[in-house]
């Protein structure tokens, strides 16, 4: 008999990060929480994100979004992150997509003007507002858990670069903080390269005896991103924005200057005094890609003072599909696939 399995897909952007929305195909995931299921798949069914990430099914730069049913009563949908680094316990610019497709495929009832929805991630809810006109999803905010500073004033020598300076930041994970100029970025288009090859060899070193634990969350696992920090600029306005550059280890600079990393940059400017509740921070990716990032007010993480903020952002639906998965294929690691695929 042919081993082969289907999986319903739903590809979506939000500032140029593609997520691929698995929205059928997939036995129920063991545990009751979104958080369970994560850690489930990450011990049992990894084959999924490495299928989905990995040719000639997919690329690395993706993510996946598994949906599945949520345990908080408060939520309408769970889902569970997959990228390249493993499994994030919260990313923006996969919430602003998730939410819309959930929205435009009907999987939640759509109605037009703001409407609220609350989803569920592995670190918690995500309030998510979207903005809906003429049946479309025209914009997402989303809140998630409080971003809080672990530690400032870190440093370390990184083969080929020499020392570089950062502060520990998590808002959904552990975010490394570098000011680009100390390093002679500017964060533009051309600079790619180089900065996924700074990240790379940053990480690696930064890596070994760095805080792997959450107050709440437990075990978190390896330092996963490094946040690239561009000038503050005061615009005529009165708007304040700021060049950002996120490197996903290994090997990946986002497309759009991702939800948690400007999450994480508010954190570190709001307890340093440089904004408060109310003021926005927009962040720019070295593609021109922007999203606005929100104060909202203080809050503590066991014993970090941490802070509340949104994230402003869109996403556009790029594909439906139905991707056949052939278990016989020796491009396939059907290990831990197979009881996971619906029949």
């Amino acid at each position: 008999m042919r081993r082969e399995r289907s999986l319903d897909l739903i590809d979506a952007q939000a500032g140029g990060d593609v997520s691929r929305v698995v929205t059928a195909g997939i036995e129920p995931i063991p545990g009751t929480t979104a958080l369970e299921k994560a850690r489930y798949l990450q011990r049992e069914g990894d084959g999924l994100r490495r299928l989905l990430l990995s040719e000639p099914y997919g690329d690395p730069a993706m993510s996946v979004d598994l949906i599945v049913e949520p345990g908080h009563p408060e939520a309408q949908a769970g889902y569970i992150i997959m990228e390249a680094m493993g499994y994030p316990l919260y990313s923006g610019s996969n919430t602003i997509c998730v939410a819309t497709v959930l929205l435009q495929s009907g999987m939640i009832e759509m109605t037009e003007g703001l409407q609220d929805v609350v989803l569920e991630s592995p670190a918690g809810l995500a309030r998510v507002s979207a903005r809906n006109v003429d049946g479309r999803v025209e914009s997402i905010t989303t809140q998630g858990e409080p971003a809080y500073v672990a530690e400032r004033g870190l440093s370390v020598d990184v083969p080929d670069y020499g020392r570089v300076e950062f502060d520990l930041v998590w808002s959904g994970a552990y975010y490394a903080m570098i000011h680009a100029a100390d390093h002679g970025f500017d964060l533009t288009p051309d600079e790619q390269i180089a900065l996924t090859a700074f990240g790379d060899a940053f990480v690696r070193a930064a890596r070994p005896g760095l805080r792997q634990e959450h107050p709440a969350l437990g075990d978190v696992g390896p330092l996963p991103f490094a946040h690239f920090m561009g000038r503050v600029r005061t615009l005529e306005n009165g708007k304040v924005e700021s060049r950002s550059a996120t490197y996903v280890h290994p090997g990946v600079i986002c497309r759009s200057p991702t939800g948690t990393g400007t999450s994480a940059r508010l954190a570190l400017m709001a307890g340093q005094g440089d904004l408060g509740p109310g003021d926005t921070l927009e962040t720019i990716s070295p593609r021109g890609n922007r999203f606005v990032g929100t104060v909202l007010g203080e809050a503590m993480v066991g014993d970090f003072p941490a802070w509340h903020s949104t994230i402003t952002g869109g996403a556009r639906l790029l594909a439906h599909s139905r991707v056949t998965v052939d278990l016989d294929d020796p491009l396939v690691d059907s290990s831990d696939l197979e009881k996971l695929l619906s029949p």
